[in-house]
């Protein structure tokens, strides 16, 4: 990415978090779980506002005059982008056969499927995975630090944030060949598709939950743990801890 966008983005985001700290102070005792909660309310409802009056208003706009056949293109040309940063981040977890699987997905869809635009890959059988640089991370041992929320990009972690800054400034090999206008016009229709594409469950949780900002927190939190352990996330409440609670202990003994 040239280092014009990269020093913009940097730039916007101390920003935004400058304007929005101490905005909103809780109650009680600060969640152990979200020890930034604070900063995050406020920067949730910081978010949720931009994405009423623009984000929203502008996804809306592009699903209605964008034709589905267009609209699953599009999101298909940027899947395959994102192949590449998936097959870096397999490699770096030593998962060599899901590497090979990425690649052979990058080169069906680029050729077979007119540089992306169809996913041929998926219809031959070869299952796309989901990578990035946090999971990297998370991989090889480093915690998730507090929960956080980022301006316009939402939930995530320390860890995840710095795994986000990594993939697309070190990792990225697409956007570092463009000029700052056309990765800028990327940048922002991959946003709005993606921001389309979430409408309808977006529209959900804020009508049915009766804490938006906790239920998106939990739900992406379990989200990440998941995917970082393939699914298969320790059992954080095991045998030893299970026995030790006090509820147990006469039953033990007896």
């Amino acid at each position: 990415m040239p280092i014009k966008i990269k020093n913009s983005l940097y730039s916007l985001i101390v920003l935004c978090s400058l304007l929005i700290t101490g905005c909103t102070t809780l109650d009680g005792p600060a969640n152990p779980d979200d020890p930034f909660e604070s900063f995050n309310r406020s920067m949730y409802a910081f978010n949720e506002t931009v994405d009423i009056y623009a984000f929203k208003p502008i996804a809306r706009g592009y699903q209605a005059v964008t034709p589905d056949v267009v609209d699953r293109g599009i999101s298909n040309f940027f899947s395959n982008l994102d192949d590449i940063l998936i097959m870096f981040n397999n490699i770096l977890q030593l998962k060599f056969d899901k590497a090979i699987s990425d690649s052979a997905r990058i080169v069906f869809n680029t050729t077979f499927g007119l540089f992306g635009f169809m996913d041929v890959a998926t219809d031959f059988g070869i299952a796309k995975n989901d990578e990035d640089f946090g999971q990297t991370l998370g991989y090889w041992g480093v915690d998730s630090g507090p929960y956080l929320v980022l301006p316009f990009l939402g939930p995530s972690n320390i860890r995840d944030g710095i795994g986000l800054a990594a993939d697309y400034t070190v990792l990225d090999v697409v956007y570092d060949d463009m000029s700052t206008t056309h990765t800028w016009e990327l940048l922002s229709l991959n946003f709005i598709d993606k921001r389309a594409d979430l409408l309808k469950a977006k529209d959900i949780v804020d009508e049915t939950a009766p804490d938006p900002y906790a239920f998106i927190r939990d739900a992406s939190t379990q989200r990440r743990n998941n995917l970082v352990h393939d699914g298969n996330p320790p059992d954080e409440l095991g045998d030893d801890k299970l026995f030790e609670d006090d509820l147990f202990k006469d039953d033990i003994t007896r």
